[in-house]
């Protein structure tokens, strides 16, 4: 019998994510000079610092290449970062060599096609709610957050509740 969700949730210890349409929400505005702009919730930014700072592995693998994607994402603390990233799976490959990383202890949320090969690999793939069906189906956790709307946050949060590392001094710095 294949574990839920939440069976699988006490043993992720990598967090990887896709940008576009996970950490934001997949609209992208042009300006005139050809700079391409993306938002990104200020929640998913506070949980993907919090799982730095608990000493999660942050990866991130995206076919963009936005360098502001990157400074931001570094700004956060989150040091392995994949842009341009077209045949996703090298580089998912690439960094579970680097690290000697166990496969079945990554949580991987992407939304689209490129993303669905890398989450047939993981023990954990998630989607936000707005995922492609084809990710839809192959995911063990559809997040009720749309990409872009707080879905990394959603399973970054779930994640370190269920280990009791969200925020687990969080009272005793206001006593």
């Amino acid at each position: 019998m294949e574990k839920s969700y939440k069976e699988l949730m006490p043993y992720i210890d990598t967090f990887i994510f896709d940008v576009d349409g996970v950490l934001t929400d997949g609209i992208v505005n042009v300006f005139t000079n050809g700079e391409l702009v993306r938002n990104m919730n200020i929640k998913d930014g506070y949980a993907l610092k919090t799982a730095v700072d608990a000493g999660y592995r942050v990866c991130i693998i995206s076919g963009g290449k936005n360098e502001g994607v990157r400074e931001r994402l570094k700004g956060l603390g989150v040091t392995d970062i994949y842009l341009g990233a077209h045949n996703k799976i090298e580089q998912f490959e690439e960094y579970c060599d680097i690290y000697d990383i166990n496969k079945q202890g990554i949580l991987y949320m992407g939304d689209d096609i490129p993303d669905y090969w890398v989450m047939k690999e993981v023990g954990l793939p998630a989607c936000p709610k707005d995922a492609a069906p084809e990710i839809q189906d192959v995911s063990k956790y559809i997040s009720q957050k749309k990409g872009g709307k707080g879905c990394v946050r959603d399973v970054i949060e779930q994640v370190m509740k269920v280990q009791g590392k969200w925020h687990q001094n969080y009272s005793a710095k206001f006593d």
